[in-house]
């Protein structure tokens, strides 16, 4: 803030009936009151805070530390995945549905056959809903997420029996 927008803002607040304006600004603040019982002309009396800096670097506040819980508090425990099982696993962040629609059956079921190339799930990321291609061939052993859940990039979803 310059001097002459200062003198702007107290040339204002004589004119008005306000007792006193205060402006805040990150560091700066200042205060104009009008004298008490004053109804002339007179010019408010001014207080200026004490000189600051005119820069401070600051650094920002670490971030805080990431709170990690057991992972059988966080999901559900994993199951016992035998060597030759393989798993789908999520291309991105975002939420997980396993059918295109609330009325609609889902991709895939415990039991299906999959291709390479078959749509497992849809995965809503930013608005936008991407169907996930499976990268195996085989069955679905199991489904490791929820219907409408968070996942996270390289989460596995499905369990997969090669075929």
């Amino acid at each position: 803030m310059d001097i002459n927008q200062i003198q702007e803002l107290i040339r204002l607040v004589s004119k008005s009936k306000v007792t006193e304006f205060i402006l805040k600004e990150g560091d700066f603040k200042l205060i104009i009151r009008n004298q008490a019982g004053s109804e002339s002309n007179a010019a408010p009396a001014v207080a200026f805070p004490p000189p600051q800096p005119l820069m401070t670097m600051t650094p920002p506040p670490p971030p805080p530390a990431p709170v990690v819980a057991p992972a059988a508090a966080t999901s559900a425990p994993a199951p016992a995945v035998d060597a030759n099982m393989l798993t789908i696993k999520s291309p991105m962040v975002g939420t997980f549905y396993r059918a295109s629609g609330p009325d609609k059956g889902p991709f895939v079921k415990v039991g299906d056959s999959v291709e390479v190339g078959a749509t497992v799930c849809i995965i809503e990321a930013m608005k936008l809903f991407n169907e996930i291609e499976s990268d195996v061939k085989g069955k679905i052993v199991k489904v490791l997420v929820e219907d409408a859940s968070p996942v996270e990039y390289d989460q596995p979803l499905f369990v997969v029996e090669p075929a």
